[in-house]
Formats: structure tokens, C-alpha cells, sequence
């Protein structure tokens, strides 16, 4: 290779290939052709016979009409009726609801994506508020525990500290060239489920599916990896079915190393415009890799930026129900980790814009409890750096209750990982001290939620504002139905995606994710506060996420020099929705 990881340049190679329509070029002119045009199904040469019902992208199915089963070979390796797409779609749900167990639904829609591409994400686009748990949280996570006894089909690119030298080798091995989004974990801390080393594919590789589902980002633009530095996992090292590296993981001076000749190799590769998601790495390295890229690449951290940016949004909702502002609030987190300290850094900066006053006066309305307490000033010299800015002055307090006593929040975030610490008692403090306690149990999956929607509602006696980051049933109290919200990263990191494609973005800043929390805000109605919601509900998700695309590309032209994509679209919404993944069958040639 000539240099070592470290000293890999990091050249700004243009992607000439790179356009808008699903996030590439459109090679073919699949995408410029209307629906009622013929494709032609390309691979290394026409797709035809038996070769094009193995091919994801291309086959139908049951759906390829008499005349395409003629010219395309296929007669006799088809059954001889034909089905439409909707019919198709209809008997798939039907198996789906009946399978009992969702580690069984997940494993099924896998094969469907993996055997026939358009109808897998039909079928996810018209049921997504059904189908999501499944294909994300929390069923992603059971998944990810059992990655190796159900490992079938690899998707994505496993690159190990077997490549190191070698890792934009690697990349060329993957078939596509024109990568619009990377989704990255190395498998550290997976939801709230720890260390799953190279089983945490199943998150980029879920993350992605709802990159293309929820924000049109075309299939073939998205690329899911794993780094495998090892694992810290003793079960999965003592494992025979582990698929990963069976060896300790690699810390300091070797795993930035690695990163950097990752970092490097992406941007060689695929151009100054291809979007880096780090996903579920752990506390220490996700802020590093954070700051050390977002000045060269093009980086986004959904655990950190993405919920931050997904409870703001909710945040500002809520105001409208509470006839406040976000500066008439204290806020409390039971949690100062990549989600708490993000959140937390984004609503300071919201209020700052608002109120013009410096960001470090705005950071003295939010506390954080850390498993040692009330993060306080008298502690600062033993903080992590990413806590320091929350130690303000205080008599150190031991616990969440003696916190909420103190410091009387009227805001409850819960990012700490860790299941039934919202008790009775904190609760039930919260609505002592407000009207309508806004209470928010962001921890993933549902088993490691601070409390249950139930609890909030019961302990609260219907006076809370609720929010959770998986999904709860409705909940029934004194006759009256509350449908609690779901603060989904979904809201954000699809259309947060589609915006920067769009824009021809080269960085990411603080400024757009506002822009995606006020755009998310603002589609909420006066119907859904009357539910008891400060989210839209996800059926909408669609027109949600075209909303939000256009608002962050109208903010990074408002951004001097970070747009490539000149000249502004006029109608940046329309444009969006133009410029959509559409999952509906192509008659071929």
C-alpha cells in the first residue's frame, strides 16, 4: 500500500456519477422512464431464464406477464398464473400476521428482500407502522443476538482488522459504485443490548431498509458494514456458530488507525458527498469519530445527532400544548451518554437561538444523572469530556428520585439504557410538581424502557405528556384512550438523508438538524395533540420525510459553500417527492 492506515490521504475525489434521483446517477434511465415505459434489466449483460428470477432488483415473481415470460425465457419456470403486485402484497401480510413470534416475521421479510427487492419494500412502505417494529426496533435487536444461528445470505460488507492495509480493496468488492449513504457499526453497544461484535450488522442493514422505505433513498445507493475489531462478549468468543473474529476488541492507537484508513478509504472511493452514519458504537469512540470527521467528511451519528434532533422535535410540539416556551423549562436526563449529552447539547442550542442568550447559560436549565448521581461541578474533574459542560453548581445528589426532589423538572428524559428506573415514586414526583409532566422513556428496545406508557399514564393520572423510543400499545385510563408517541429516530434520518442528497451536501452542521426538528414539529396537528401525540403518526411517513428533506436543503443553500447541487430546486418539497425511490414493478423490454 505504500503508507501505513494512518498516514492514508484522504483525497477529495468527486463522484461525477452522483445525482438526485433515489441518490444516483440513473444509468440506465430506469428512473427518467415513467411507469408506463419499458426497462430494460440490466446486469453484467440482459437479465434473462433463470438468472433474472435469483436477481433481487429484477424479479417479480408471479408478476411477470405472459408476454415478459416469452421474452425473457422464463416460461415453464413459472407456475401459469399471473399476479399483481397489490395481490402479491396482500398474501405476504397474510403469512406475515401468522407467525407468532416476530424473530419469525423479521427472518421472513430478510428472505423477501433478499429474493425479490420491490416488493420487500411495497410491502414495508404500505405498512410501515405495522412492519416497523419488526424490521427495527425491538425486533432488530433479538435479531442481532441471534445473528449467527440465523445468518443466511450476507448483506452488506464485513471489513475486519484481517484487512487492514487493504481496506479500499474491499470496498471495490462491493458490485455497486455509486453509494450514496453508509451506514457503519463496529457492534460495541447495539441498542441497549452491549457488545454483539459482527452481529450488529443486523442494525445498518435494518437502518438502511428504512433509509429506502421511509426516504426513498434507492436500494442500490445504500451500503451496510460492519467493523470487526473483535468483541469483548465472552458468550460470543466461546460460541462455535460466532461469526465474527473470535479475539478481544482492539482499543487505542490500532482501532483509530483502522478508522482512519476506513474513513479514508470511503472517501477515496466514493467521493466527498457519500453520507457516513455511525451507528451504535460506543460512548467513548462515537464522539471521537464525531469530531474528528465531521470537519472532512461527510459524517452523521444517529444515536447522537438523529435523537437529539427526533426528542427536540417532539420537544417543540409539546409547547404548543403547554403554552410555553423551551426556555420556560427544566430538563432532567437519567442518562449523560451519546443520546443524553446529545439531546441535551441540542436543546441548549435551540433555546440559545431563541433566546440570544450564550449557549453556556442555555446548558444551566439541563441536569444529568449519571449512574454516580447528579452530575455537579464538585464532580468535573472525574467527568469524561463529554459531561463536563452539564456539571453545574450543586450539592451532589446519590439517585434519580433525590434529583427529581431537587432540581423539580418539569422535563424527564430517560436515555440510560436500563428498564423500570422511571419508579412510581419519581413519576408520581413529576406530577406533584406539574400539571402535565412531560415524561419521555427513550431507551431501546421496549424490555429497557424507563417505564411502560401504562405506568406513565396510571402514575400520572392522565395528566402526562408521553413519549417513548419503541412502540406502545394504546392505553386505556378512566375511559379515555392515550396513544402514546413514539420519539423514532425514522422521523429524521431518512429525510435528514434524502436532504443532503439532494443539496449535494458536503458537511453536516448543527443548523440543519435544527432545521429537521422544526420541519418534524410542524406537522403536527391540532388532531394529533388532542390524542395525547407530539409526533405525526407514521403513516404519513412519506410526505413527513419530504418535508423534512426539503427544509435541510433549503438550510444547507441558507449554509455558504456546503451545497453542491447548483442551481436550488424552486419547489424543494416537489423535488423531494420527485426524487423518491418508487418500489412499484417495471415492465421490461
Amino acid at each position: 500500500m505504500g503508507s501505513t492506515p494512518a498516514e492514508l490521504p484522504c483525497e477529495d475525489v468527486a463522484d461525477n456519477r452522483s445525482g438526485v434521483g433515489g441518490g444516483i446517477s440513473d444509468v440506465y434511465g430506469e428512473d427518467s422512464a415513467t411507469l408506463d415505459q419499458l426497462v430494460t434489466p440490466w446486469v453484467t449483460s440482459v437479465a434473462s431464464g433463470y438468472s433474472l428470477m435469483r436477481d433481487p432488483r429484477y424479479n417479480k415473481g408471479l408478476a411477470f406477464t405472459d408476454k415478459e415470460r416469452d421474452a425473457h425465457y422464463l416460461t415453464g419456470l413459472l407456475p401459469p398464473v399471473v399476479l399483481s403486485q397489490d395481490v402479491q402484497e396482500r398474501k405476504l401480510m397474510h403469512n406475515l400476521r401468522q407467525y407468532t413470534v416476530p424473530l419469525q416475521r423479521y427472518t421472513a421479510l430478510m428472505d423477501l428482500q433478499e429474493r425479490n427487492e420491490r416488493l420487500f419494500y411495497k410491502l414495508l412502505i404500505d405498512n410501515v407502522e405495522e412492519l416497523l417494529p419488526v424490521v427495527y426496533t425491538p425486533t432488530v435487536g433479538e435479531a442481532c443476538q441471534k445473528y449467527g444461528s440465523i445468518f443466511r445470505k450476507p448483506q452488506g460488507l464485513y471489513i475486519s482488522l484481517k484487512e487492514k492495509g487493504k481496506i479500499l480493496e474491499v470496498l471495490k468488492n462491493w458490485p455497486q459504485r455509486g453509494i450514496q449513504v453508509i451506514v457503519v457499526t463496529d457492534g460495541e453497544r447495539i441498542l441497549g443490548l452491549g457488545d454483539l461484535g459482527c452481529q450488529g450488522m443486523g442494525i445498518p442493514v435494518g437502518k438502511l431498509s428504512l433509509y429506502t422505505a421511509l426516504g426513498g433513498i434507492r436500494p442500490s445507493a445504500c451500503l451496510p458494514i460492519t467493523i470487526d475489531v473483535g468483541t469483548n462478549n465472552e458468550k460470543l468468543l466461546n460460541d462455535e456458530f460466532y461469526i465474527g473474529l473470535k479475539q478481544r476488541r482492539a482499543t487505542g492507537q490500532e482501532y483509530a488507525d483502522f478508522l482512519n484508513e476506513f474513513m479514508c478509504a470511503v472517501k477515496q472511493n466514493y467521493g466527498e458527498k457519500v453520507l457516513v452514519q455511525f451507528e451504535d458504537f460506543a460512548n467513548h469512540n462515537a464522539f471521537d469519530l464525531l469530531s474528528k470527521y465531521s470537519s472532512s467528511h461527510l459524517v452523521f451519528n444517529d444515536d447522537i445527532q438523529g435523537t437529539a434532533s427526533v426528542v427536540l422535535a417532539g420537544l417543540i410540539a409539546a409547547q404548543k400544548v403547554l403554552g410555553k416556551t423551551l426556555a420556560d423549562h427544566t430538563f432532567l436526563f437519567l442518562g449523560a451518554g451519546e443520546a443524553g449529552t446529545g439531546i441535551a447539547e441540542l436543546i441548549a442550542l435551540k433555546i440559545s437561538k431563541e433566546t440570544g442568550a450564550p449557549i453556556d447559560e442555555t446548558r444551566k436549565k439541563i441536569w444529568l444523572v449519571d449512574s454516580k448521581g447528579l452530575i455537579v461541578s464538585s464532580r468535573k474533574e472525574s467527568l469524561q469530556h463529554f459531561k463536563q459542560p452539564w456539571a453545574h453548581e450543586h450539592e451532589p445528589v446519590k439517585n434519580l428520585i433525590g434529583a427529581v426532589n431537587a432540581i423539580k423538572p418539569t422535563v424527564l428524559i430517560g436515555t440510560s439504557g436500563v428498564g423500570q428506573t422511571f419508579t412510581k415514586e419519581v413519576v408520581e414526583a413529576m406530577a406533584t410538581n406539574n400539571e402535565k409532566p412531560l415524561i419521555l422513556a427513550l431507551s431501546n428496545p421496549t424490555s429497557q424502557a424507563e417505564c411502560t406508557a401504562e405506568q406513565a399514564y396510571t402514575w400520572t393520572k392522565g395528566r402526562a405528556i408521553f413519549g417513548s423510543g419503541s412502540p406502545f400499545d394504546p392505553v386505556e385510563y378512566n375511559g379515555k384512550t392515550y396513544l402514546p408517541g413514539q420519539a423514532n429516530n425514522c422521523y429524521i434520518f431518512p429525510g435528514l438523508g434524502l436532504g443532503l442528497i439532494m443539496s449535494g451536501a458536503i458537511r453536516v452542521r448543527d443548523d440543519m438538524l435544527l432545521a429537521a426538528s422544526e420541519a418534524l414539529a410542524a406537522q403536527v396537528t391540532e388532531e394529533h395533540f388532542a390524542n395525547g401525540l407530539i409526533y405525526p403518526p407514521f403513516s404519513n411517513i412519506r410526505q413527513i420525510s419530504a418535508n423534512i428533506a426539503a427544509s435541510v436543503a433549503a438550510k444547507t443553500y441558507d449554509l455558504v459553500g456546503l451545497a453542491s447541487n447548483l442551481p436550488r430546486a424552486k419547489d424543494l418539497v416537489k423535488f423531494a417527492e420527485s426524487s423518491m425511490y418508487s418500489p412499484v414493478y417495471r415492465n421490461y423490454r
